[in-house]
């Protein structure tokens, strides 16, 4: 079972993007209902809020864990955000993790750009399509799709010292579905004026925002969360191009979208790219457990010892555990006379 829970922060984010391209495509079909999108925002997010508060309150209470207080922000926003990730260029691991992101950053933005060849649903007719290009609004889409990711990058490295500072994963998300409740709804106020954007319109939209809400926020961000925590944010980080591949498969399955050649490019340079960055960062890991296991890094540790005597613990006394073979008490003490 050992290498099943070594490969377990794995497959939590293969399943996490799984979701996340389930729920891009669910997000396109609620706004082709014509929802409207910072509508669906507050929606999911209150979603998300209302099932994991309750399961976050009752699981801190029996479980007795740690509370959010103003010391956890504090660390959280003050602690410096250099040195989370060490790159040493004369390792071949470091050069292979520098290698493998620019592998799979490329193929991710080759599936954007490149079209080439039609390999798949190549006679359909183009219709309402998930795709869909912007007209005017397509340069201002992706400078907000790059404040999007650049948000995410900082989001990813701060949940490194929110994870120290604050143990406990559930509790935490339900924090943050809540805190993007408040938000999301005070900017929905004041940029959606028509009360009558606020109502869902039919089943299908109830369903994209619930499944948005519950399984794209609540439970995913739980399991980002304690992925950082054991792995680190570039492991995170380095399966969203993943997400691109995913999209584009289920894109044409479901909804029949176009395949280019460009795409199945990109998405051999995702996959390959995304091996080479695991390979590198997998002596980190290794390293890690070494030292978990083995018995000469534990010789020169030290702890303190509380000896009773007379029922009263006033006297205590600090040992090496390599060097077991001294006595606790000296020859002085009062147990020798």
């Amino acid at each position: 079972m050992g290498w099943l829970k070594s490969y377990l922060p794995v497959m939590a984010m293969l399943f996490n993007q799984s979701i996340y391209a389930g729920i891009s495509l669910s997000t396109r079909v609620a706004f082709l209902q014509g929802m409207s999108p910072r509508v669906f925002v507050v929606y999911r997010h209150a979603f998300a809020t209302i099932v994991i508060a309750p399961i976050a309150y009752f699981s801190g209470r029996n479980s007795g864990s740690y509370y959010l207080n103003l010391k956890s922000f504090s660390w959280i926003f003050l602690t410096s955000l250099i040195g989370m990730e060490k790159v040493n260029i004369r390792s071949t691991r470091s050069l292979a993790k520098i290698i493998g992101t620019v592998i799979c950053v490329s193929g991710a933005v080759s599936m954007a750009l490149l079209k080439g060849p039609k390999l798949l649903n190549a006679e359909i007719l183009p219709s309402k399509s998930i795709m869909a290009s912007g007209g005017d609004h397509w340069l201002l889409g992706c400078l907000f799709l790059t404040g999007c990711c650049c948000a995410w990058s900082v989001w990813l490295i701060l949940m490194v010292p929110a994870s120290t500072s604050h143990p406990d994963h559930l509790s935490f998300s339900a924090w943050m579905c809540f805190m993007a409740t408040l938000q999301s709804t005070l900017v929905t106020l004041l940029l959606e004026p028509d009360p009558h954007a606020w109502k869902i319109n039919s089943l299908l939209e109830f369903g994209c925002t619930l499944y948005s809400g519950v399984i794209g926020s609540a439970v995913l961000l739980f399991i980002q969360a304690w992925c950082i925590s054991l792995r680190g944010p570039l492991f995170c980080a380095m399966f969203n191009p993943l997400f691109t591949v995913i999209v584009t498969i289920l894109a044409a399955l479901l909804l029949h979208e176009e395949i280019y050649s460009g795409s199945l490019i990109g998405s051999t340079g995702v996959i390959i790219g995304l091996y080479v960055v695991h390979w590198g960062k997998a002596e980190k890991v290794s390293e890690a457990n070494v030292k978990l296991t083995d018995p000469k890094s534990m010789v020169n540790s030290t702890e303190d010892v509380k000896i009773l005597i007379n029922g009263s613990s006033s006297v205590k006394a600090c040992c090496k555990t390599n060097n077991l073979e001294e006595p606790l008490l000296s020859a002085d003490s009062p147990s020798h006379r």
